[in-house]
């Protein structure tokens, strides 16, 4: 901070009160390798004049491609099926041996309609024949709606209630810390399954695991996590649950248009021109 100009973290980077206040630091500009931004004290920038960008856009495609992926994974018992297979344990084929659930004419609900759901409505519609349902803080436009088909809740409660598949993709933060808890958990069916590709602080992790283990829910697929790079043990041993590393972003194509756009707002700040993705 205090020899640089500029700082280019990534999402495991905490950029606190603290560092932003460091006495002598030259630090202006602050292009976050990543869309996520609750790991940034946004209002102790915004405090020390310090401009913060981020790399939305180029995110989408990757994201909804793997969301698509865990929704796959848990309704198959694909990672379960493998966990047999490799261990030894699997005896051969036989007609009621791990059996999944088919998604053509099931409910998709998505919590927020930002442009990775919309991009995973849209594939979990065309592909895999399933009806869109989504929850938002202001409901969407009606072209937006009715290109996908989307019926919209006012009510997260309500929303949960109903969807056969529950897939998260609101920003972190306060407003939405433990959204996810054992109270809405036990509102959603017994057969309902529940993905998450936003932030992990979304999810209770300890009452998804007890609602796991109770058989309250069928299965869970996550790729991010409240304390990453460690994991809650529960969920470690709790059945019917997919866990990835974090690879929402993980394609050679995805990563190296998100480095490109920190590139591409490093220079703009730095020449004096509009920046494309600013936050602060």
């Amino acid at each position: 901070m205090r020899h640089y100009d500029a700082l280019c973290p990534t999402v495991s980077d905490r950029i606190t009160a603290d560092i932003l206040a460091v006495p002598g630091s030259r630090v202006k500009f602050i292009g976050n390798y990543g869309i996520g931004l609750d790991h940034i004290d946004l209002g102790a920038a915004r405090a020390a004049g310090i401009v913060v960008t981020n790399t939305p856009d180029v995110l989408t495609e990757s994201t909804a491609e793997l969301t698509v992926l865990l929704i796959l994974m848990a309704s198959r018992r694909a990672s379960e099926g493998e966990r047999e297979l490799r261990s030894g344990h699997w005896t051969g084929w036989r007609p009621i041996h791990m059996l999944g659930q088919s998604l053509a004419g099931k409910t998709l609900g998505l919590v927020g309609f930002g442009r990775i759901a919309r991009a995973v409505a849209q594939r979990a519609s065309a592909t895999l024949g399933m009806k869109i349902a989504y929850y938002n803080r202001h409901r969407a436009r009606l072209e937006d709606e009715e290109a996908l088909a989307a019926r919209y809740y006012s009510s997260l409660d309500e929303l949960a209630s109903m969807a056969d598949v529950l897939s998260l993709h609101c920003p972190g933060g306060l407003d939405t810390h433990h959204l996810i808890d054992r109270h809405r958990l036990a509102k959603m069916k017994s057969s309902a399954m529940l993905i998450n590709t936003a932030r992990g602080t979304i999810i209770n992790e300890s009452d998804l695991a007890a609602a796991l283990n109770g058989g309250r829910l069928a299965a869970a697929a996550l790729d991010v996590y409240e304390n990453e790079p460690s994991i809650n043990p529960a969920l470690l041993t709790a059945p019917n649950t997919v866990l990835l590393p974090h690879l929402g972003s993980a394609t050679v194509e995805t990563r190296t248009a998100m480095g490109m756009r920190v590139a591409i707002n490093l220079r703009r700040f730095f020449s004096g021109e509009p920046l494309i993705d600013r936050v602060v």
